[in-house]
């Protein structure tokens, strides 16, 4: 008998992949860490399913999210990037690629790595959290409202509480599977 998933990836292939394989997994890679703040950012109005779409074309456009390639990009590097590539063409949004990799380096100047500096909300250790259904989650907490503010004291973009909450299910600071999900924490080690 399968076990019960979370329904929001609704059958769509590439929403599926995220599920499984992405979503609520921790992760202490900084490049992965800043692909995912990217697209969450790029979401804002969106749906998840169209920025997943459109990966493909953020890793070619931003070198795999290569921080110091980022860090240096010009507003014509910006504008070829809107015009050529498979991205959210929200002006913007693109900008805060650039402001948000100047961010991380600083960070990573003064914690080790964005990684370092994002776990230490958590102790090192992700959130379980242990819901019944998906209505019961919220689109954001106390939590992401502080790292959101501490973010956006540092000059990241994009980072308002809501996102930084998806955020932080993206890159595993909270584990937000509905109970029953064979890719809850509890019984991810399980799934074949």
């Amino acid at each position: 008998m399968m076990k019960r998933t979370c329904s929001w990836p609704n059958g769509h292939p590439l929403m599926e992949a995220y599920h499984d394989e992405e979503w609520c997994v921790p992760s202490f890679d900084d490049r992965y860490i800043f692909e995912l703040l990217t697209l969450e950012g790029a979401q804002a109005g969106l749906s998840w399913q169209i920025v997943l779409s459109k990966r493909a074309g953020y890793q070619e456009a931003f070198q795999h999210f290569d921080l110091n390639y980022c860090a240096e990009l010009t507003d014509a590097d910006l504008q070829t990037i809107k015009e050529q590539y498979q991205v959210i063409k929200h002006p913007t949004k693109l900008e805060s690629v650039r402001t948000n990799a100047q961010a991380i380096l600083n960070i990573q100047a003064e914690f080790g790595s964005f990684s370092d500096f994002l776990w230490r909300y958590v102790d090192g250790k992700p959130i379980i959290n242990q819901w019944e259904s998906e209505g019961e989650i919220p689109a954001q907490t106390a939590l992401s409202k502080q790292i959101s503010k501490d973010l956006k004291k540092r000059n990241f973009k994009f980072v308002g509480p809501v996102t930084i909450y998806s955020f932080m299910q993206a890159i595993g600071l909270v584990d937000d599977h509905i109970r029953t999900c064979a890719f809850h924490t509890a019984h991810r080690h399980k799934v074949t």
